[in-house]
């Protein structure tokens, strides 16, 4: 099993900038891959972005060029830096981890991008 601590969102202005953190409770070596998932009020959870363990990365062209996913395997650990925000990327942002064919979530943590 897999358990994902969420931290670092907020209440910004727009252009601002936050950055998430995602610790996991196992090494993410082995976790391939793990991303950032966001859900807005009234609509579907979506893909932000992910990265392998390779650091291949993958990003919504919503966030292309503004977001910035990275791994720190030594502290078992995601970011998602989060630079010129909008307010339509208010929503939960979840952390998400695929391990031994199951995927894991962590508790969500709120933005808001103020206008």
């Amino acid at each position: 099993q897999v358990q994902l601590v969420e931290s670092g969102g907020g209440l910004v202005q727009a252009g601002g900038s936050l950055r998430l953190s995602c610790v996991a409770s196992r090494s993410i070596t082995s976790i391939n891959p793990m991303g950032w998932y966001r859900q807005a009020p009234g609509k579907q959870r979506e893909l932000v972005a992910d990265i392998t363990t390779g650091g291949t990365t993958t990003y919504s062209d919503s966030v292309q060029g503004r977001f910035t996913i990275s791994r720190d395997n030594a502290k078992n650990t995601v970011y998602l830096q989060m630079n010129s925000l909008k307010p339509e990327d208010t929503a939960v942002y979840y952390c998400n981890a695929y391990y031994s064919i199951r995927n894991y979530w962590g508790q969500g943590t709120q933005v808001t991008v103020s206008s």
